[in-house]
């Protein structure tokens, strides 16, 4: 197909090769001859005047004017396969599709499972990957290798795509409840003086909640663990001193399956806010909204019980 004399399909060629640059890599994906992938290439370079791709050692890299085309023809492909998928009735009963969710294993537990379990009555047809947050989360997300991200509200406010708050939470304390049995209230000194479980989802918000403590009380927290997942917060508390600053929802589903105790925080934070954030160009996707809308009824049954 031509648009103002353009070849359309050179601009899925186009695409391949920014994210591979390889042409031979690319000429697999494409399912393609590597001649015609160069072929095509050559094209491109002629309508654009621009070399796109130089070749440096065994890798491509894109010119400034590639680079800036990237996220458009990306954007622009993802619209055209959202529109050729589209329907005249949408019946969720009768719908194929497949998404991507990537979020913290706390979203996960706390609202995704439940609604994958309601999605396979009401839309067995509808197929969700489930997985943790990448750390190039605007480089996968402008891919379009994630369809939906639920993140705390840092992550979401640099995203320049559709997105709403999904619920709010507060942190506590939860220790060993048998450490714990004769502790009402945990005082700052105690807290302080305790070892301490950091839940480390990405380098820029521990680094953050970590200083969080030191202007306001000149002294850091003592980290005896480190993990990257909020459900082994629980075992790695039991049987010790330690203590882990953790998220209400999840720390109350925890305390009904492991021997712990919670204790509000002795000190106050901005509560968490959690997003989710979509591509622009799934943002009247019929099934996309349907997912959107399930996630955020599991929110709201949750929050009515």
């Amino acid at each position: 197909m031509r648009l103002d004399r353009f070849d359309l399909n050179l601009l899925v060629v186009l695409d391949v090769l920014l994210e591979e640059r390889n042409v031979t890599r690319a000429s697999e994906r494409l399912c393609i001859g590597q001649s015609a992938t160069s072929a095509a290439l050559s094209r491109l370079r002629d309508y654009f005047g621009d070399a796109l791709l130089v070749q440096v050692g065994r890798r491509m890299e894109p010119t400034p004017l590639a680079q800036s085309l990237a996220a458009p023809i990306r954007d622009v492909l993802m619209r055209a396969r959202v529109a050729v998928s589209m329907r005249p009735v949408f019946d969720p009963a009768e719908i194929e599709c497949n998404f991507t969710i990537a979020a913290s294993d706390y979203m996960i537990d706390l609202v995704l499972a439940e609604t994958a379990c309601n999605l396979a009555r009401t839309t067995p047809g509808m197929c969700l990957n489930m997985g943790s947050v990448p750390e190039d989360i605007q480089a996968m997300f402008e891919r379009g290798a994630i369809d939906l991200l639920i993140v705390p509200e840092q992550y979401a406010s640099h995203m320049k795509h559709p997105q709403a708050e999904l619920l709010q939470d507060e942190h506590v304390c939860m220790m060993c409840a048998e450490e714990a049995r004769d502790i009402d209230v945990l005082t700052m000194d105690d807290y302080l003086d305790r070892g301490h479980v950091a839940i480390k989802l990405g380098d820029d918000a521990s680094l953050a909640f970590e200083e969080w403590f030191l202007p306001r009380f000149g002294r850091q927290r003592r980290v005896e663990c480190t993990i990257d997942q909020f459900n082994v917060a629980p075992l790695l508390v039991t049987g010790t001193r330690r203590v882990v600053t953790i998220h209400r929802r999840l720390a109350e589903k925890m305390a009904a399956m492991h021997p712990v105790k919670l204790l509000p925080a002795p000190f106050e934070m901005q509560p968490l806010r959690e997003f989710m954030v979509w591509p622009r160009y799934l943002d009247e996707d019929p099934a996309h909204r349907w997912l959107r809308e399930s996630i955020r009824a599991t929110v709201e049954r949750a929050e009515a019980a």
